[in-house]
């Protein structure tokens, strides 16, 4: 394909300047020029395999540019902006894209809204994790990335695999850009099903991609597994896999035991984190089906938390007065604050219901030790377990 800039002299949104593209060093089109305006539609017509939908995507950043830049009517160059930045001004909505049934027009429109929404936007709560996790499990097998959703994230709440300080950022865990990632080259990327099938149709246009589960309720100990393996097959770590769950099944077994010895076993014990918005706190309990639950249950221990949850993350909610449930005197509650924001010690402070509770009066709080990730694969469970079997044991 090859286009005539447009006069230069209109008001413009968005314009394209010589622009030369191709796919692995094929060119599909060359020194293309197309500027769209505000208020008006524009069409842009050619045979089938011209290029038409190549030109298109490289406007919105989704096609690499071999050569001519993309402008903004203020001068500003399109690759300068950051991704969200980006986002709030250019968006693509191909016609091949298949649209699951149920959906509106005005969901559509919605999904336009994604970068305006703000730190603590209520859609995908547990993208974060599922990313966190991912990164632990191949880097646990011995695999070093090359690049990371929020390595500085990363850093903060998982202490059990660390990443080289030399890894590469490529957006933050809610929102990664396709750019940065296809920009480093990556031989494979490692994501979870979360992360929604149009990031991963952009990305296998450029690397293969291996998505996991993530998380499942009725069973996460087995998909923990299962995910581990599936990574370790795709980096060729089928061998390190194998160690690390026969280090987890022992570690599991060993501390079975001395909880067993110690005269523990069926003791209750919770999970949770909490947030504070204002004066409300609110509570997340980890259920029968959240992955260190699960990890309790299997050291003999009983998860006094009977709420609804999830289906997926196997997560409830609730609040100090709910919290009142917990009656066992002997009952432990952990928690985890590694971004340094203790809503149990600091939020509740001078609370009456909450310094009420049993396992409060008891001393029977325990902050976990920053880094402990609960989302975590083999090696962040074994953190997990050293902390219940010591403090079962004491």
């Amino acid at each position: 394909m090859s286009i005539t800039p447009t006069s230069a002299g209109a008001e413009q949104s968005l314009r394209g300047v010589d622009l030369d593209l191709g796919y692995h060093g094929t060119p599909v089109v060359h020194g293309a020029g197309i500027s769209l305006r505000p208020g008006t539609v524009t069409a842009l017509v050619g045979p089938n395999g011209s290029g038409k939908s190549t030109l298109l995507r490289a406007l919105a950043r989704l096609h690499p540019i071999d050569s001519g830049t993309v402008l903004f009517a203020d001068g500003t160059a399109a690759a300068d902006l950051p991704v969200k930045d980006f986002a709030r001004r250019v968006t693509l909505l191909a016609q091949s894209r298949p649209v699951p049934s149920g959906v509106t027009v005005r969901d559509v429109v919605g999904y336009g809204r994604h970068p305006y929404r703000g730190r603590w936007r209520t859609a995908d709560p547990d993208g974060p994790a599922a990313v966190a996790r991912a990164m632990e499990v191949t880097v646990s097998l011995g695999v070093m990335p090359v690049g990371v959703a929020d390595p500085e994230g990363y850093a903060t709440w998982v202490s059990a695999a660390k990443l080289d300080p030399n890894v590469e950022d490529v957006g933050t865990r809610s929102e990664p850009s396709v750019d940065s990632i296809v920009a480093l080259q990556p031989d494979l990327v490692v994501m979870e099903d979360d992360r929604g099938a149009n990031m991963v149709s952009q990305l296998e246009e450029y690397v293969p991609v291996l998505v996991t589960k993530g998380s499942d309720a009725s069973d996460n100990l087995g998909r923990m597994r299962s995910d581990l393996y599936m990574i370790a097959e795709a980096v060729g770590r089928t061998t390190e896999a194998e160690k690390l769950l026969a280090d987890f099944d022992a570690a599991i077994a060993d501390g079975r035991k001395a909880i067993a010895i110690a005269g523990a076993a069926g003791k209750p014990f919770a999970i949770a984190d909490g947030s504070k918005e204002g004066s409300t706190v609110s509570i997340r309990m980890f259920g029968q089906g959240a992955l260190v639950s699960q990890i309790g249950i299997q050291l003999g221990l009983t998860n006094a938390w009977t709420g609804a949850t999830d289906d997926v993350w196997g997560l409830g909610q609730t609040d100090v007065e709910g919290m009142s449930a917990f009656k066992e005197p002997d009952l432990h509650l952990f928690y985890n604050a590694s971004d340094g924001t203790d809503v149990f010690a600091d939020g509740l402070a001078g609370n009456a219901i909450w310094e009420s509770l049993p396992f409060v009066q008891q001393g029977n709080l325990h902050r976990m030790p920053d880094g402990i990730w609960t989302f975590g694969g083999p090696l962040s469970g074994k953190q997990y377990i050293d902390q219940f079997v010591k403090t079962y044991t004491a």
